[in-house]
C-alpha cells in the first residue's frame, strides 16, 4: 500500500459570477501521507473551504486532478463517491450537524445505517466508538442534554465509526470555549497517535500549531507548506510546486 493517501495536481476551482470569473483555487498541488496530521490554514477567502470540499469529495475541481488512495476521483461515478464520503472520509463540522431528536448513540449509528450494517453489529460498533471518545456514559442523551464539547465528541465518534482513511475537521473548535476547544484538540492528537490521518481546516494559527504540518493558503494558492513538528510517521515535506516566493 502506498504511503501517499492524497495527491492533488494543479487543482483549480473557478466560479462564474455573471460575466466575471472568480478563481477560488489557483493550481494547488500537494501530497498528504497516511497517518499525517495536517492543518490547512488561511484567512477568510483564502480558498481553504473550497479545498476542503474538494478533498471531501463534496465538490469537483474546474481543472486538475485529485487522487485519493491512488484512485483518480474524477473517474468515480456517483455510487463510488457516495461510498467514499460514507466510508473513507469522516467529517467533523464546526456546527456539529447532529440530529436533535436522536440520542448520541443513534447519531453515531447513522453512517452505519447508510452502510447497511445489521442493527446488533451497528449498536456494538457505535458503542465502542463512543467509548473511544470517552462518552459511553452519555449514549442515551440527546444533543440538547450535552455540553458543546460533548456534542463535538459525538460528532467525532460519528466521523470515526466507519474506520475512515481520513478525519476531515472544519473549524472543529469554532463554537467551543477555549478550554473545551483544547480538550477536542487533545482528542485529535490522541486519535492521530492511534494511527488516524487528520486534516484540520482552520483560520486560527494557535489551532493550526497542534498539527505536525501546516499548509497555508492565500488568495487560492499555497503560500507555504511547512513541517512544524517531527513525528515518527512523517517524512520530510516537499515544497509544493506552486509555492509562492
Amino acid at each position: 500500500m502506498s504511503e501517499t493517501l492524497i495527491r492533488t495536481e494543479d487543482l483549480w476551482k473557478t466560479y462564474e459570477m455573471g460575466s466575471e470569473q472568480i478563481h477560488a483555487l489557483h493550481g494547488v498541488s500537494f501530497e498528504i501521507k497516511r497517518n499525517e496530521y495536517v492543518a490547512i490554514m488561511g484567512p477568510s477567502g483564502s480558498g481553504k473551504s473550497t479545498l476542503m470540499n474538494l478533498i471531501g469529495c463534496l465538490d469537483t475541481p474546474s481543472k486538475g486532478q485529485y487522487f485519493l488512495n491512488g484512485k483518480l476521483v474524477s473517474d468515480m461515478d456517483d455510487d463510488e463517491l457516495a461510498y467514499i464520503r460514507n466510508r473513507e472520509i469522516g467529517f467533523v463540522f464546526q456546527t456539529f450537524n447532529l440530529l436533535p431528536r436522536a440520542t448520541a448513540l443513534q447519531n453515531v449509528e447513522l453512517p452505519l445505517i447508510y452502510a447497511g450494517m445489521p442493527a446488533l453489529e451497528r449498536r456494538k460498533r457505535a458503542t465502542a466508538t463512543l467509548r473511544q471518545v470517552e462518552l459511553e456514559d452519555r449514549m442515551t442523551h440527546k444533543p440538547s442534554e450535552l455540553s458543546g464539547g460533548q456534542r463535538q465528541r459525538v460528532a467525532v465518534a460519528r466521523a470515526l465509526v466507519n474506520g475512515p482513511s481520513i478525519i476531515l475537521a472544519d473549524e472543529p473548535t469554532g463554537n467551543l470555549d477555549s478550554k473545551t476547544g483544547r480538550e477536542i484538540l487533545s482528542l485529535f492528537s490522541r486519535l492521530h497517535d492511534e494511527g488516524n490521518t487528520i486534516i484540520l481546516v482552520t483560520h486560527e494559527a494557535d489551532i493550526a500549531t497542534h498539527a505536525d504540518r501546516i499548509i497555508q493558503l492565500l488568495d487560492g494558492r499555497i503560500s507555504s507548506d511547512e513541517l512544524v513538528r517531527e513525528s515518527g510517521r512523517l517524512s520530510t515535506v516537499q515544497p509544493a510546486p506552486n509555492e509562492l516566493t
